[in-house]
């Protein structure tokens, strides 16, 4: 049963100025959907920060509940496919910047945009993993079918220490691969290696310029970053390796040529989590269940209130924050 009032982060602009604040809410604010979801946790990603902020053009409407994941329990449906004491996981499908996002107590979604919660993954643990988690898991299948296998040498992982490269590290350790996780914070060193990585290595090495080739170094790589970045990869990745690449963090240009693609057989895979097809999701999801324990999901998180999500949110956009933010909306 739903409650009168609820509380819900809003985003709205006043005077051309960005506002984020906490607002109490009623049914009957609602979104339209066909599955009212009591929401437990949220998460906090980079493109959250930019929509709370007002610094990227997120938010496609105002007035709009910002947050791009989340995970509760369902107390109304009008789908066959769910029902009332369900627990299940929305992440993208536009959440957050054209529709209500996660940072609710409360939402109405449409049922073809949920997938059930896992066994054995609890819900707070699912937003520990959230879209960041899903675009790592993506990411490490795309390079696998793309026939990059444990070998000598090793996998790269760029932004290791934000959310996406956190879990990527993690999970290539976990499958068995040699990883070189590169960052610009060397207080985040250790926390690298606790997470599987074998080696750091200073982002700035990877987005120096370089030749059209650079020797053999990389079996394959998880790139967050983009820009001169990516371009020093793909430079540097061995014979038929390949780069999966999810992120614009250090720019949106690529400098690059066609000789590592057409004398070395390198593919440059692009992997996005939003509009990703429920097959595939739900494949990424149970992978994740199985091979990220919860000791080490508590140890890569942070949990927050609504509250404090704001600062957060400067804090995301500056490179401040280390792994993920869970956001409870129940504090």
């Amino acid at each position: 049963m739903l409650p009168e009032t609820f509380r819900a982060m809003l985003v709205d602009q006043r005077d051309g100025a960005t506002v984020a604040e906490i607002r109490t809410l009623t049914p009957a604010d609602l979104p339209p959907g066909d599955v009212v979801v009591q929401v437990a946790y949220s998460s906090l990603n980079y493109k959250d920060g930019l929509a709370v902020t007002g610094t990227g053009k997120v938010i496609r409407s105002f007035p709009l509940v910002p947050g791009i994941d989340l995970s509760g329990t369902v107390v109304e449906s009008a789908s066959t496919a769910y029902h009332p004491g369900d627990h299940v996981i929305l992440t993208g499908w536009g959440i957050g910047e054209r529709f209500w996002g996660g940072f609710t107590q409360y939402t109405r979604v449409k049922s073809e945009w949920l997938v059930p919660l896992p066994a054995g993954l609890s819900p707070l643990h699912s937003m520990a993993i959230g879209t960041a988690g899903l675009t790592a898991m993506l990411c490490v299948m795309a390079i696998e079918e793309a026939g990059v296998t444990p070998n000598n040498r090793e996998v790269l992982v760029t932004g290791a220490a934000g959310g996406v490269g956190s879990i990527a590290v993690a999970l290539l350790s976990r499958a068995g691969f040699k990883v070189a996780a590169a960052t610009g914070r060397p207080e985040t060193h250790d926390y690298l290696r606790s997470l599987g990585a074998a080696r750091i290595v200073d982002r700035a090495e990877i987005s120096a310029p370089g030749r059209a080739l650079e020797g053999e170094t990389w079996a394959g790589a998880i790139d967050t970053v983009g820009g001169d970045t990516l371009a020093g990869i793909i430079r540097s990745v061995a014979y038929n390796g390949a780069i999966a690449a999810c992120g614009n963090a250090g720019g949106i240009q690529l400098n690059t040529t066609v000789f590592p693609f057409i004398l070395r057989g390198v593919k440059l895979l692009g992997v996005e989590s939003v509009m990703c097809p429920l097959s595939r999701r739900q494949a990424a999801w149970a992978r994740l269940a199985h091979d990220l324990a919860p000791t080490l999901l508590d140890q890569l998180s942070q949990v927050a209130s609504l509250a404090q999500v704001p600062a957060l949110s400067q804090q995301i956009l500056a490179g401040q924050i280390r792994g993920r933010v869970v956001v409870d909306v129940s504090l």
